[in-house]
């Protein structure tokens, strides 16, 4: 009985050896070997998916010269790729925040501040002034359209805040806040020429109130894109100094007060909200006479360096050199 249950086993052992240095360790079953595809997936659904994950892609010829197409091939191309075709032109975005000049600048009248309303000059005066206070009126009614709670006075007041901080920021050389309270057409003039300068300057007080003497509102580009222009007549009591580089007075002086008067334009951007009233310009008359430039100071350069003088060639006479012999030669 032993002997037929060995013998079978290695019988066993001898048909199942062509499986594998495994096969023992398997069940005492036959087996067959089956070769899988891992690269296929179960579900067909997904062969247009994996079909659509590759895609054809036409690679730009890089040695073909632009030049060398014609309008309409360019046009095609560039159609092809959704772009726009290049304009001749670039456009660039820019903000008006101030105007370039004064509209229809004020005239100041010949002797104002010194003549009386009684006389024949300053009656003239008067009727001129009311002659021109319709469009002053209505320039004034346009700016109460967008700013409802604007009043003369007040402006007045604050035109006259204006006035002085410009000033004082001038007199400090303060070009950064400066910039605030005056225009860009007028920031050039107000910096002119005050490079190298000490600048002394104080308001002392007003001799008639400040009032709006002109107004005038005006579109520009566009027609609801309007500039307000109001010109201000100060006439206050100020002192002023101007000293060089050398700390020498070159204009005015520190203790003297003069009376000054002064017709200055304030504008402002009045469709804008955010819009504030700068100053934009001094109204000088074409009556009044040109005034004295001041005094240029220059570094005074030293004298040229003297040439030394020649020197002399005096005898000496060496000792023990008879008569014959010739002198030496000492400097």
């Amino acid at each position: 009985m032993a002997l037929r249950i060995s013998s079978t086993l290695g019988l066993r052992l001898l048909q199942e050896s062509s499986v594998g240095f495994l096969a023992p360790l398997s069940n005492a079953t036959n087996t067959q070997l089956v070769r899988h595809r891992h690269t296929k997936h179960w579900n067909p659904k997904w062969k247009l998916f994996r079909r659509l994950k590759v895609l054809k892609v036409d690679l730009p010829d890089y040695n073909e010269k632009v030049e060398d197409l014609t309008e309409e091939q360019v046009r095609e191309r560039l159609k092809k790729n959704g772009l726009l075709p290049p304009r001749p032109w670039n456009e660039r975005q820019y903000f008006i925040h101030s105007t370039g000049t004064v509209f229809e600048p004020y005239v100041p009248p010949e002797g104002d501040g010194k003549v009386s309303p009684i006389t024949k000059q300053g009656a003239m005066q008067s009727l001129n002034f009311l002659q021109k206070k319709t469009k002053t009126m209505m320039a004034i009614r346009k700016v109460r359209q967008y700013e409802e709670e604007f009043d003369s006075p007040d402006f007045c007041l604050e035109a006259q805040k204006i006035y002085i901080k410009m000033h004082e920021l001038l007199a400090a050389n303060d070009r950064e806040n400066l910039i605030d309270v005056v225009t860009e057409r007028a920031y050039p003039e107000v910096i002119h020429n005050i490079e190298k300068k000490t600048i002394r300057w104080r308001y002392i007080k007003d001799i008639e109130l400040p009032r709006i003497v002109h107004a005038r509102c005006t579109n520009v580009i566009t027609d609801d894109n309007y500039f307000a222009q109001l010109t201000v007549r100060f006439h206050t009591q100020q002192s002023l100094a101007i000293y060089d580089r050398f700390g020498r007075l070159m204009y005015g002086s520190e203790i003297l007060a003069k009376d000054v008067l002064e017709y200055v334009v304030f504008e402002k951007h009045i469709s804008n909200t955010y819009g504030r009233w700068r100053i934009h310009a001094k109204i000088i008359p074409d009556w009044l006479p040109a005034k004295e430039p001041a005094a240029a100071t220059f570094i005074k350069k030293v004298g040229t360096l003297e040439e030394p003088e020649q020197a002399e060639l005096v005898e000496k006479p060496n000792k023990g050199a008879t008569d014959s012999q010739t002198p030496n030669l000492a400097v």
